[in-house]
């Protein structure tokens, strides 16, 4: 798992420590400052898929405690989406976020520029002028209705030499669902979401892709027929890479309760599609683990699953639930884990791993997930309560400490 940068990472946490092997992607190394307990560190996390809803809904997170909420998990890079008010989509309204960024970011903020303006879909957003501040282009939240306006995208953001992180969803078939289109709605009188919503216009995404030459991310797979088609794109050449969540690696459909904090989009699956992601993520088909983190209000996730709105937050629990559920049974290796958190989304989005930038964790610590210990204002999470291993002490951005565990 070779990445320019993991030898100024090494050097720089050589430099920190009393001791410590060289070499390798984990590392363990005695911590002069913590007695003489042993820390495993890692370069510093990155997550290609948040939401910090600021500008425009500061009542559900801000910069300032999304990033701290970050630190926390033992990111050091984050990339936010777009859906906020107003819609970065130009220079004037991206600055708009870049301002509360400088101010206020602990950790490194690089934000996806819109699509389309508004996020309508109607005409192309000022790419161009947007380009050298952003990680890519996204209208998260909605799907690109025309393939038209996405082969366009795909175009400039080719010439551009950035990413198209791609929300795949048909409106045509939505049809009011809210969680999955299977035995739980049925069982319950809820309206369901069809997988071909989803995979679908991957499909139409991924010719395009294919015809265009642009470096295609999909955002939160879900579905089987998802990773299949990744699958078959990436052995046929198509420059793309994909992501998934914690939330659909771990928990399907058969888990739902009538509680708002089990929804979120695209929903939680079946089974069969569960097992198909994780075996997405063994074989090298998915890239990289993104949490989706989207707080709400409180009142907001408290109408249960057909009136609470969509979204979970998760920088605070991944690398616990991750480590728990799939390092420890043996589905991954650490090294793995590593490799999706922050080696990979670093590669594909061009986020360097500065010298100082790593993250230390006490992996025998054991406790529960508690929401209320959360420094997120989003407090809605499936994982509540779940018992875990791994706890972050400490973060470390560009060599000054965003995060201590007291």
């Amino acid at each position: 798992m070779e990445y320019r940068g993991l030898a100024q990472f090494q050097q720089s946490v050589d430099k920190a420590f009393f001791s410590g092997e060289p070499g390798g992607n984990a590392r363990t190394a005695v911590f002069p400052s913590f007695s003489s307990t042993q820390y495993s560190i890692f370069p510093g996390f990155v997550d290609v898929h948040v939401h910090l809803r600021e500008p425009g809904f500061s009542y559900k997170e801000t910069i300032a405690t999304g990033t701290a909420a970050a630190a926390r998990g033992g990111y050091t890079a984050v990339c936010p989406m777009p859906n906020l008010d107003p819609v970065p989509d130009s220079p004037e309204t991206l600055e708009r976020q870049l301002d509360i960024i400088r101010r206020d970011a602990r950790i490194t903020v690089l934000p996806y520029g819109a699509i389309t303006a508004g996020e309508r879909g109607e005409v192309l957003a000022d790419m161009e002028a947007m380009a050298p501040c952003v990680a890519g282009f996204s209208d998260d939240g909605r799907g690109v209705q025309s393939p038209d306006m996405m082969r366009a995208a795909m175009v400039k953001a080719k010439a551009l030499g950035k990413p198209i992180a791609a929300h795949c969803e048909d409106n045509s078939l939505l049809k009011g669902g809210y969680i999955h289109d299977g035995e739980y709605a049925r069982a319950h009188g809820h309206r369901g979401i069809c997988s071909e919503s989803e995979w679908g216009q991957i499909a139409r995404d991924l010719e395009l892709a294919h015809e265009t030459g642009c470096a295609y991310h999909v955002c939160h797979i879900s579905t089987r027929e998802s990773v299949e088609l990744i699958r078959k794109a990436k052995a046929a050449g198509v420059d793309v890479t994909c992501e998934t969540a914690p939330h659909y690696l771990l928990l399907d459909d058969s888990m739902l309760r009538e509680d708002g904090r089990f929804k979120m989009n695209p929903p939680l699956r079946d089974k069969e599609d569960r097992e198909a992601l994780l075996e997405g993520i063994v074989d090298g088909t998915i890239d990289m683990v993104a949490t989706d983190h989207a707080p709400h209000s409180d009142e907001e996730k408290s109408r249960g699953l057909e009136k609470s709105l969509m979204g979970v937050v998760g920088l605070e629990t991944a690398f616990p639930i991750l480590y728990t559920y799939l390092v420890l049974p043996g589905v991954i290796t650490l090294e793995r884990l590593v490799g999706l958190m922050s080696i990979n989304p670093r590669k594909r989005f061009g986020i360097p791993l500065e010298e100082g930038d790593f993250t230390v964790w006490d992996l025998k610590a054991e406790y529960r997930i508690d929401p209320e210990e959360f420094l997120s204002m989003g407090r809605a999470t499936p994982f509540a309560g779940y018992p875990v291993k791994g706890r972050c002490v400490m973060t470390v951005h560009k060599g000054k400490t965003v995060y201590l565990h007291q």
